[in-house]
Formats: C-alpha cells, sequence, structure tokens
C-alpha cells in the first residue's frame, strides 16, 4: 500500500471542484479540511497554504499540484485530493494549468516524515496511467477509489 492509503479519507477527496482562481480554490480546500478536521481551523489552514504557495509554486507540471504545509494543531499527516472542473493556472513550472491537487498537511514537528509522504505522492502523481485514471473519475467516490487502490 503507498500513503494515500494512510492519510486521504472519502470526506477530503473532490471531484470535480468549480473554481476560477488558485485563491478560490485554497479557501474551498480550507473548508473542506477544516468541516472533517475541527482542530484545524480554516484560517490556519488557509493562511499556512498561502504562505507555503508565496514560497514558489506547488505546481508541478503535466496539470498537477500539491500543496503542502505544516499545521500547529494537526494530529498526524492528512491529505485531500481534489480535481478541477477546469484547469486553472498555477505557476508550474510547465506553465500548464493544474486540475489534479493533492493536497498534504503535517504536524509541525513532522520534518523527515513530510519529506518522505511528501516524495511518495509526487512518484505516484508523476505516473501518467495514474493521473488518466484520477482525471476519467466522475465521482467523489470513483477519485477516492482510484486514489486509493493504486498499486494495492
Amino acid at each position: 500500500m503507498h500513503a494515500l492509503n494512510h492519510i486521504l479519507t472519502p470526506e477530503r477527496t473532490v471531484c470535480h471542484i468549480a473554481t476560477a482562481s488558485k485563491k478560490r480554490l485554497f479557501e474551498r480546500i480550507s473548508e473542506i479540511i477544516s468541516t472533517d478536521q475541527p482542530s484545524l481551523p480554516y484560517t490556519e489552514v488557509l493562511d499556512k497554504l498561502v504562505a507555503r504557495e508565496n514560497l514558489g509554486s506547488t505546481g508541478l507540471g503535466q496539470g498537477i499540484a500539491i500543496p503542502h504545509c505544516r499545521v500547529s494543531d494537526c494530529p498526524a499527516p492528512i491529505g485531500a485530493l481534489f480535481s478541477l472542473e477546469d484547469a486553472i493556472p498555477f505557476g508550474a513550472p510547465d506553465e500548464r494549468p493544474v486540475d489534479l491537487l493533492f493536497v498534504l498537511l503535517v504536524p509541525e514537528e513532522a520534518n523527515q516524515e513530510h519529506l518522505d509522504i511528501l516524495a511518495s505522492i509526487a512518484s505516484l502523481f508523476n505516473q501518467p496511467d495514474f493521473c488518466a485514471r484520477l482525471r476519467q473519475a466522475d465521482s467523489n467516490e470513483a477519485l477516492y477509489f482510484v486514489a486509493t487502490k493504486a498499486g494495492s
């Protein structure tokens, strides 16, 4: 099993989000995460994601981004997966707009664990077949199934 099975839940997996900008997307992501994880306040999640993104785009290329940050009240690493209805500009190295995002939040002190999980997720999203199956998903349930069954 890969890292997604341990950090992703159906409640944090959303297919075909409609959004016009990165800012609005981060607001929606923060809302979803803070609703699912009440110990993580909306404003803290949003502020941390935006602060990290301001350091440099988390867009990888090929329409994929992996926004990630450390959050003080995060009890354990958590992930959230989103596909977008329409791709949006994200400042990726290849300048391609993003339509798939995996968001990773980790505890403040999770230095090496953060890097290990991030590397595992990046490796998974570097597989064209995996990303194609995610893009073909037409519901939250289908998106979650594809993400958690890959490589199993």
